[in-house]
């Protein structure tokens, strides 16, 4: 198993570094386009959109540079030989999640009772 999630880890961790790259060179485009245009976002029905749009890129590379951290400590977890084990209870996390979520800490019983 640890072989497979390794790989799996490691795979993971490339596609979110692509997409954190792809999508800071889309807010840089955003930042661009409202640095070379004269709209005021209170104002300008255009502003407001391009400010829209530079928040949501924004939280989503804050999101997916969430899951990149779940998965760096996931793969620190194999390096120590607690991958695949509930950080609260110490449980094994089922195969069908760590499938699903390949970063996952937590059993879905704990994971539940932190929300």
């Amino acid at each position: 198993m640890s072989e497979d999630a390794r790989a799996a880890l490691t795979q993971r961790l490339r596609t979110l570094d692509e997409q954190v790259l792809r999508l800071h060179d889309q807010h840089q485009g955003l930042v661009a386009a409202a640095a070379g245009s004269n709209s005021d976002d209170e104002h300008d029905p255009e502003g407001s959109t391009l400010a829209f749009e530079r928040q949501q890129v924004a939280a989503t590379i804050e999101g997916l540079q969430r899951a990149r951290g779940d998965v760096v400590r996931a793969l620190a977890a194999l390096d120590d030989g607690t991958y695949g084990r509930c950080e609260v209870c110490g449980s094994p996390i089922p195969a069908e999640r760590l499938e699903a979520r390949p970063g996952a800490r937590t059993c879905v019983s704990c994971a539940s009772r932190r929300r």
